[in-house]
């Protein structure tokens, strides 16, 4: 049987992604079939599209390992391998496909049975879609390194896109004091979700403003490691998600010395993908509605290459998502 996919043979920008029919995949015995209703877009999709990053050219030094992007998924079991005991079909699950081959960004996809969760009740497919890595992205760069403290100050740098906005109804869950600094168009957004404070990066640098942070969390690095060290409080933390390069490499070779010689302590985040305690956590926090999944814009499955523009232009106000079967709104 055949089904649609968005497929791509060689790197470069959107242009190059085509919508063809391929074939269906069947899952193996430890595999689960998904219908996909909806699949959200990431920065990693955009880095595997390019090509732009080493680890990315590891895989595929000429052409891409991956034929189909999208990662985060959520949609319907319509069958199961004889080893699959978690799910049957009918299930509405969501899941993280990063490290199982990508694929979202079609009809069906196949995923082997740790990569699933239950989708909560409470949610569309379209929003589960969004919640995946993102969330946990966001739990584990809070609380991963340790325990955040009712009244801490939070600050979350680049709080307005796929992770930020999980961090913020995250801290603001454990009861901290959030500061949420993005671009002007999006601090109404980050107000509506719980944030006390808000900054708008084009107006106001929160590195030279005199105010310290018990933690950053960094989505979107463009400092000096220096400038963020100066923002912390004494025993401070600062944890880094995504950002330049050059930073990355500042706060992976001098943010473990600054550790060690002082009581501010500055590193990388250690994502582990599909962590089911994590999961757990974030689905009960969805279906209390302590978490809700924020949404800028939905796009037919034929405009992936349009949400990836859209997306690389920085502007969306939480995530972009791709309908895939727009029709089932469960």
């Amino acid at each position: 049987m055949k089904m649609k996919a968005i497929v791509y043979e060689k790197y470069g920008p959107p242009d190059v992604l085509v919508l063809k029919e391929v074939e269906k995949p069947t899952p193996n015995d430890n595999a689960v079939l998904v219908k996909v209703c909806a699949a959200s877009v990431n920065v990693e999709d955009l880095d595997y599209l390019r090509g732009n990053s080493w680890a990315v050219r590891m895989l595929g030094p000429l052409k891409p390992k991956y034929s189909t992007l999208g990662f985060d998924v959520a949609g319907c079991v319509e069958a199961v391998g004889r080893n699959v005991k978690a799910f049957q079909p009918g299930d509405n699950v969501m899941g993280d496909l990063f490290n199982y081959g990508f694929g979202a960004f079609a009809e069906y996809v196949c995923a082997p049975e740790e990569a699933l969760v239950l989708k909560p009740a409470s949610i569309t497919f379209a929003q589960a879609s969004t919640v995946p890595s993102r969330a946990i992205l966001a739990l584990q760069g809070l609380c991963g390194k340790r325990q955040l403290q009712p009244g801490q100050k939070v600050l979350i740098n680049g709080a307005g896109g796929g992770v930020g906005p999980f961090a913020v109804q995250i801290a603001k869950y454990f009861r901290a004091e959030v500061t949420a600094v993005d671009s002007t168009t999006k601090l109404g957004m980050l107000r509506s979700i719980g944030a006390d404070h808000v900054i708008d990066y084009t107006q106001e640098d929160f590195t030279k403003n005199g105010r310290r942070y018990d933690l950053i969390l960094d989505v979107s690095a463009r400092h000096s490691i220096f400038d963020y060290k100066r923002s912390l409080c004494p025993k401070g933390l600062y944890v880094m998600v995504g950002g330049s390069r050059a930073t990355i490499f500042q706060v992976l070779f001098l943010g473990p010395l600054i550790s060690m010689l002082g009581d501010k302590k500055m590193g990388l985040i250690a994502w582990k993908p599909n962590k089911k305690e994590d999961l757990e956590v974030i689905t009960e926090l969805i279906e209390s509605g302590k978490i809700v999944p924020v949404i800028d814009r939905c796009y037919p499955l034929n405009a992936v290459a349009k949400a990836l523009r859209y997306f690389e232009e920085g502007a969306p106000k939480g995530k972009t998502v791709i309908t895939v079967d727009p029709d089932n709104k469960i």
